[in-house]
């Protein structure tokens, strides 16, 4: 009987893997957080949730959606997309935009818009700021995730501790980011399960 490694074991090495090849300015942006969602053999895949009005097409392609002189507090999302047996998933596409820092959208050009694909062990970064809430909305970060050849996911990534999650109805604990400051970052992470 061959042992295929666990989600676990596979994202506990991520963790350290992902975490050392992070590096902001010779200091370490991620901390070691845990996996979320939690990924067993057969897992649901991750909620999906409205696209919203501001979606872009044709963003350009980049992991650094930072701009000098940008304000708000920056952050290092990391993850690994993932199939629904915990697989890890190479080359899919994760699409995201968000809002900045006073809660607005360029819905003129494609600050804080940005694709990327996962990479041969199926991890993402993002570097980018936390979006500020605004009315109706607590902080979120919209993304569509899809594997090559598979069906797109579009789903919204919320933050922990926000006032506004209690009164936002689209927000759901199933899509929260696991987050800690390290050195003067946000370090984030999120799972996607896609299937």
């Amino acid at each position: 009987m061959i042992d295929i490694p666990t989600r676990r074991v596979v994202l506990g090495a991520g963790v350290f893997v992902a975490g050392s090849l992070l590096m902001v300015d010779g200091s370490m942006a991620q901390a070691p957080l845990a996996p979320t969602p939690e990924c067993h053999d057969g897992e649901a895949a991750t909620l999906p949730q409205t696209e919203g009005p501001f979606f872009k097409p044709s963003s350009p392609e980049r992991i650094e959606l930072l701009e000098g002189g940008m304000a708000g507090q920056p952050i290092e999302l990391v993850g690994f997309v993932l199939t629904r047996a915990c697989k890890p998933i190479a080359g899919a596409l994760l699409d995201f935009w968000q809002a900045d820092d006073k809660g607005r959208y360029d819905n003129s050009g494609f600050r804080l818009r940005g694709h990327q694909f996962s990479d041969a062990e199926g991890r993402y970064r993002l570097r980018s700021i936390v979006p500020s809430a605004y009315v109706g909305r607590t902080r979120h970060i919209h993304v569509k995730v899809q594997p090559r050849g598979g069906r797109v996911l579009t789903t919204q990534l919320y933050f922990p501790g926000e006032a506004l999650n209690r009164t936002d109805g689209l927000f759901r604990k199933e899509l929260l980011v696991r987050t800690a400051k390290n050195a003067g970052w946000l370090a984030g992470r999120f799972d996607f399960v896609v299937g």
